[in-house]
């Protein structure tokens, strides 16, 4: 149950960031620099927008979803790697009750 919860939390953290890399893209697609002026023409190129240039509130979401997203790998793999160890134990007490010499009682 905790490797499916931590697999849920990540779907929506990586969902959550697929969301927020188009309101990014959306937001800054005009974002434009001058680089040669040709016959009275200034000719605009797309730049890249540098995480310091961005608006707050989408660096607080991405950072956000990147943590939950982490978060939610890891409880995914803890919760994983406990239940192979829960079974593990109890395939182990199955071989132990299939081998031992039945008691007998006087």
């Amino acid at each position: 149950m905790r490797a499916i919860c931590g697999a849920i939390i990540t779907a929506g953290a990586v969902i959550g960031l697929g969301l927020t890399a188009l309101g990014i893209g959306t937001r800054y697609q005009l974002e434009r620099v001058p680089t040669t002026v040709v016959e009275g023409r200034t000719n605009l190129e797309p730049s890249l927008v540098l995480l310091q240039q961005m608006d707050r509130p989408l660096i607080f979401i991405l950072v956000f979803l990147t943590c939950v997203a982490i978060v939610g790998l890891g409880i995914a793999f803890v919760g994983l790697a406990y239940h192979h160890h829960r079974r593990h134990h109890e395939l182990l007490l199955a071989k132990e009750r299939v081998t031992a010499v039945p008691r007998v009682t006087a």
